[in-house]
């Protein structure tokens, strides 16, 4: 089975997808008037963002996000992407320390 790429929404970079973060505009209802931005599942439009935080400062001031998924993206959401992104921080051990 061939690999899954996607591109990053804010720096274009190509990658697996395992490597993104996937943001989904759930497909709506009849009824339904606004649109339901969510994290990771869903059916529906989809995009995909590099966990780094000049990616989501990018896809955030630009307003990629909503753009891309022709939606409004709700502050929270951000909120929860910056969480997630110091939370593999402090999970990741520094790259650029060498151990002795």
């Amino acid at each position: 089975m061939q690999p899954n790429y996607r591109r990053c929404v804010s720096c274009r970079k190509v990658a697996l997808k395992q490597e993104f973060w996937r943001v989904v505009r759930v497909h709506s209802d009849v009824g339904q008037s606004t649109p339901v931005v969510q994290l990771d599942s869903g059916m529906g439009r989809s995009v995909y963002l590099c966990p780094h935080a000049t990616c989501l400062q990018s896809a955030q001031k630009k307003n990629r996000l909503g753009r891309a998924l022709k939606a409004a993206v709700a502050d929270h959401l951000y909120k929860t992407l910056w969480q997630r992104l110091s939370d593999e921080a402090m999970v990741q051990p520094d790259s650029s320390v060498q151990a002795p």
